[in-house]
């Protein structure tokens, strides 16, 4: 999409359907992230129980990216090898699992910092393979020209229910005790799983014969028909195995995306060095009860959930480069907002324009992704893509978390300045983001 100009009224009127098969993702999606913001707000503050360490609760947040690390890549061949609707079930039940195993330690008074340390790390897990599978399946579910908005719809689900719904809920929860939010959370995994498997054929294996046209052609009603048959069809046998190697070549010969991971490695760990610090600075350095803290996050959520709506409009407007590049820029400002910011209501604003710019972020770059690589390397791709760049996070969230010592506010600055010169420096990169919209295109 390189256009500026604002497409007509009736080509937009003309939008097809994301359609039934889309809704039952989305949902799956939905419910996900209701108990990932539940668990994602419920397992700080109980660490913060037992201790005021930053250091330590810095290391929570930087083992939930670990798996990203050593999994990220085995999730991305899972994904390309098996069924993605069973490894997203998998996924879920191996998350309600560890919630539920931590929601009796708690009760029994046996739960320690070591418990919630390795209950996060197996949180990550689930979490890398349905992300991944999610991710992956987006593509056979809609046309090409409907995937900014089809991204911009998960993210506006994933950030209304994780800070609208989740977070607050989460909160009040964990002030009513400490084991009920880990209950509630292990329940909200179950939904998901029956609604992943009830997705259709073509989400399933994405490994088919290479002769065939990896375009699938939509229905009028929005449904995608595969060129050899249709969904209600046996989907045809995967290959023997699906190599990391051929991913990896793909991904090295692609001069675009190489780059792309360079700069997302840099900016990345930017903002997981900055969130380092996150609970405790409006704990302590804002003076928030932990009560309120899902109020704040709702706060900021506005914010994301403005970011994810808006994300593929502007990108119909301005085109996806200029987005990308200003949607960098508007986060450093957000983040050197969050240094400055001298009571709750701003440190709440600054944040909010952090999130929306992520968000902003967030919805092209995930859309350019499954636009450019073809739908049977689309998991070993994205894998080796997040093991790089997620895969450096815990490191920074660590040493985030040793600047944090110093001072709380600190690392917000830091990577502000970070952010800024990344995005000055890779502007040509970045505007460059419009022309590349074609899977298979290898410069």
């Amino acid at each position: 999409m390189t256009g500026t100009a604002q497409q007509p009224a009736t080509e937009t009127a003309k939008r097809p359907p994301l359609g039934p098969d889309f809704g039952r993702l989305w949902t799956a999606a939905a419910f996900s992230n209701l108990a990932d913001g539940i668990g994602r707000t419920a397992v700080p503050l109980i660490a913060a129980t037992l201790t005021r360490d930053p250091l330590a609760i810095a290391a929570i947040g930087a083992l939930a990216f670990l798996p990203w690390l050593v999994f990220g890549l085995p999730a991305g061949m899972l994904v390309d090898r098996f069924d993605r609707r069973l490894l997203m079930a998998i996924a879920n039940t191996l998350r309600a699992g560890v919630a539920l195993l931590l929601a009796a330690l708690t009760v029994l008074d046996a739960l320690t910092i070591w418990w919630l340390f390795a209950a996060v790390v197996v949180f990550g897990i689930g979490e890398t393979l349905f992300d991944n599978a999610t991710n992956a399946i987006v593509p056979a579910l809609v046309e090409r020209r409907s995937l900014d908005r089809a991204n911009g719809r998960l993210q506006a689900a994933q950030v209304t229910v994780d800070n609208f719904i989740a977070t607050p809920i989460g909160g009040v929860l964990f002030a009513v005790s400490l084991a009920l939010p880990l209950w509630v959370g292990a329940a909200g995994y179950l939904i998901p799983i029956g609604l992943a498997v009830l997705l259709p054929l073509a989400a399933a294996r994405p490994l088919r014969d290479r002769t065939m046209d990896a375009a699938s052609a939509p229905t009028a009603a929005g449904a995608v028909t595969e060129p050899a048959g249709n969904i209600d069809e046996p989907a045809p046998a995967a290959p023997a195995r699906a190599s990391a190697r051929e991913a990896a070549a793909y991904l090295w010969r692609h001069r675009f995306l190489r780059s792309m991971v360079v700069f997302t490695v840099v900016v990345g760990s930017a903002f997981a060095f900055a969130q380092a610090p996150t609970i405790l600075y409006f704990l302590d350095e804002l003076e928030v009860v932990p009560a309120a803290i899902g109020v704040v996050t709702a706060g900021i959520g506005l914010g994301a959930l403005v970011g994810s709506i808006i994300a593929s409009k502007l990108v119909e407007r301005f085109g996806r480069g200029a987005v990308m590049l200003g949607a960098n820029i508007v986060a450093a400002a957000g983040l050197v907002g969050v240094w400055a910011a001298p009571g709750i209501v701003t440190g709440i604003v600054a944040y909010a324009v952090l999130a929306a710019a992520v968000s902003c972020w967030n919805v092209p770059w995930g859309a350019l992704r499954q636009a450019i690589v073809p739908n049977e390397l689309f998991g070993r791709v994205l894998g080796i893509m997040r093991t790089v760049t997620w895969g450096l996070f815990p490191f920074a969230t660590m040493i985030g978390g040793l600047v944090a010592r110093i001072d709380l506010r600190l690392p917000f600055v830091i990577a502000g300045g970070i952010t800024l010169a990344a995005a000055l420096v890779a502007a040509p990169l970045l505007l460059e983001a419009s022309r590349h919209t074609e899977q298979g295109d290898v410069d």
